[in-house]
């Protein structure tokens, strides 16, 4: 059985999603970040790095959310959320979530903490701000994306679109959030539908209303 560390809304969130979805057996273990236990020595001998989420797999552990969902959809190719080595589709699913986890999650960490990237504190409000218009940038790029279709990578849900949807959430305080895309927006609207986000968002006491 998997088991995965995770913290509601969290990177943990992406995991959680594609867990439910596969259908297969795990466990959750809330580490709460309120305490800071993500930085208490028992986590730290299984994620040095102290941050969530983590995933167990019997002697194998494992973290940053990418490569757990890709970990995922590898040992578990009967649940269609990554095309198959060979796929003319993998490389843009492998794109999609590389620029998922290696370009818009980074920019969205310094727009949640400022503070961390500046040794000017009276610097932080003007960090706040670019960093809205860049990610906003972001996720035009993403609408364009979507123009006429369903999914993000090809014609089925994959990883990626559960992906988009955590770290679409995560922005729904913009000026100009995610929602309020045509494409994107849309895209957001059906998937807050399926099964799998409306039973993981009542595990992690998430409101869904803003997508009716």
């Amino acid at each position: 059985m998997y088991k995965l560390f995770y913290y509601p809304r969290n990177a943990s969130w992406a995991p959680h999603l594609v867990l439910k979805e596969m259908g297969v057996d795990y466990e959750l273990i809330l580490i709460d970040r309120k305490t800071n236990a993500q930085k208490s020595a028992d986590y730290l001998a299984l994620n040095p790095t102290g941050r969530i989420p983590t995933l167990v797999d019997g002697e194998l552990i494992i973290f940053e959310s990418a490569a757990i969902c890709l970990h995922l959809c590898d040992q578990n190719p009967q649940a269609n959320l990554a095309p198959k080595i060979g796929d003319p589709l993998r490389a843009e699913f492998l794109q999609w979530l590389f620029y998922l986890n290696a370009t818009l999650q980074p920019e969205l960490m310094v727009y949640f903490y400022p503070e961390k990237h500046t040794t000017d504190s009276n610097s932080t409000q003007a960090i706040f701000d670019a960093q809205e218009i860049r990610i906003t940038e972001m996720f035009a790029l993403l609408d364009k994306a979507l123009e006429g279709k369903d999914f993000l990578v090809g014609n089925s849900l994959s990883a990626c679109d559960y992906f988009l949807f955590t770290l679409s959430h995560w922005a729904d305080e913009f000026k100009r959030p995610p929602l309020s895309f045509n494409n994107l927006g849309n895209y957001l609207r059906k998937l807050a539908k399926r099964a799998t986000i409306q039973e993981v968002c009542k595990v992690e006491e998430t409101n869904l209303d803003a997508y009716l």
